[in-house]
């Protein structure tokens, strides 16, 4: 079992929400996640000025609370922490999440002082903290949230942030690639847990197998380093960081009371690391979902499929942009278009237009001769909504079944394969259910294991950043 100090911590038998109201602020907004996720443990609303919230007994304060309480969440001012630890000391609280802010980050002298004290009483108590200024943990599998509408499924991605908006927002992206979290933390200040103790959490959690992170500032440069580059030897770790420029620079001292170095030297030591860094949390969740679905990735050679006209000619220029190298189709492949008789055999290339083939044309064994054939890496497949025109230029749908089977998808999962799904670029009466179809067929590709995105350029630069993480690993 670990002994890592967090994990005592993330299991709470009862949380109390300190500051809990009815007036729609984040006091109620605590309880309402963990109703929504059915956390399973006693929910223990606080606040001296209410009797019920949401249906619970509200009490005064934590030490009146009659049951064991472990976790507490605090949505009170900064003025009332250190009397509420002093509380959570004499109940035997083991970890506090601090909602709480104006310390530090003001950058004013007495609220860092107050800081600091709270850090001191904490200490002395036995308490943890998570925090302050932050929105705190999500946990599927415990039930715990601190907005609702986050999955309840969990998966095998571990995420800490500095900022709480960041993990919803990450949580949000990676849902639409199919990507669940084991745990998402989120930490502000990092008065006493900081990123590297969430790095070593997650290097040894059994539930995790990649980690995100979206960092701001480090509170110790030298030590970072040596986390990160010890915990990428066990296990993928993609890093957002904050605060790149001069404008974001500042920010970041103003958001979480960090202090943010040179891009340089950051992007150096995250390369010498091991570790991936992403420009931003697009990037972060293209990157993750490659990771997570795909197989190693240990060449940069590409095969592109199914685009058309321009779009084949700029997906060339994209991959080769992004670093991938698109070779000329094979010989071999083009000798057996011929035996099969088909007229576009010394015609068809790559990137393979599927436009200039015939009605009848075998895509799915096209994609199998590409997956078949040792030159190439990696395959990127353009798809589009099962739509079928008629000859009245309308659009009908066809059936999503139907439409996949003619890629035969299943007889390539033995080559890396990423799917570019795009939606119709024209409009029409019929654009909100051809949005819908592209969903329902994007979640399709998903549940078989094969990641999607929007376009050619998001595909090809995720490809390459984990490629080029393989290969550092050689």
């Amino acid at each position: 079992m670990s002994t890592n100090p967090l994990e005592e911590i993330l299991h709470p038998r009862a949380i109390a929400v300190v500051g809990a109201s009815d007036s729609g602020g984040r006091g109620s907004g605590f309880i309402s996640p963990l109703v929504e996720l059915g956390y399973k443990g006693q929910i223990y609303p606080v606040n001296p000025k209410y009797s019920e919230v949401m249906g619970l007994k509200v009490y005064p304060s934590v030490k009146d609370i009659p049951g064991v309480v472990d976790f507490v969440i605090s949505s009170i001012p900064a003025s009332g922490v250190l009397s509420m630890v002093d509380d959570c000391v004499q109940k035997g609280v083991k970890g506090i999440h601090l909602f709480t802010a104006r310390f530090s980050e003001t950058g004013r002298k007495e609220a860092t002082e107050l800081e600091k004290e709270l850090l001191r009483r904490a200490r002395k108590g036995g308490i943890r903290l998570i925090g302050p200024n932050c929105m705190g943990v999500y946990y599927p599998a415990e039930g715990i949230a601190f907005n609702n509408g986050m999955p309840r499924e969990s998966g095998t991605v571990g995420l800490a942030s500095q900022s709480g908006q960041a993990v919803g927002e990450i949580v949000g992206l990676a849902a639409q690639k199919g990507l669940r979290f084991s745990k998402g933390i989120s930490y502000g200040n990092a008065l006493d847990f900081n990123e590297c103790d969430y790095l070593e959490y997650f290097a040894q959690d059994s539930d995790t197998d990649l980690i995100f992170m979206y960092i701001e500032g480090v509170r110790d440069g030298a030590r970072f380093f040596n986390t990160l580059r010890d915990v990428t030897k066990l296990k993928p770790v993609i890093i957002v960081k904050g605060g790149r420029g001069r404008s974001g620079t500042r920010a970041t001292a103003s958001h979480t009371a960090s202090l943010a170095g040179s891009v340089e030297v950051w992007e150096t030591m995250v390369n010498q690391a091991g570790a991936i860094s992403a420009e931003h949390l697009d990037e972060l969740v293209d990157i993750g979902a490659a990771m997570h679905f795909l197989p190693p990735i240990l060449g940069n050679r590409v095969g592109v499929a199914g685009g058309s006209g321009g779009s084949s000619v700029l997906a060339a220029d994209q991959c080769e942009g992004a670093g991938l190298d698109v070779i000329p189709l094979p010989v071999e492949i083009s000798e057996e278009l011929k035996r099969r008789g088909d007229p576009t055999w010394d015609w068809l290339g790559n990137p393979a237009d599927f436009s200039i083939t015939a009605d009848n044309f075998d895509m799915g064994g096209m994609l199998q001769m590409m997956a078949n054939h040792p030159d190439f890496d990696l395959l990127i497949l353009f798809m589009h909504a099962p739509w079928r025109r008629s000859r009245r230029g309308n659009s009908q749908p066809i059936s999503i079944e139907e439409h996949l089977k003619n890629y035969r998808l299943a007889e390539l999962k033995h080559k890396p394969l990423i799917v570019v799904l795009q939606e119709r670029m024209w409009g029409g009466d019929d654009i909100d259910d051809m949005r819908k179809i592209t969903a329902e067929m994007r979640n399709k590709v998903i549940a078989a294991g094969i990641p999607v995105y929007p376009g050619i350029g998001q595909a090809a630069r995720a490809a390459a950043k984990v490629i080029n993480f393989y290969q550092k690993g050689k």
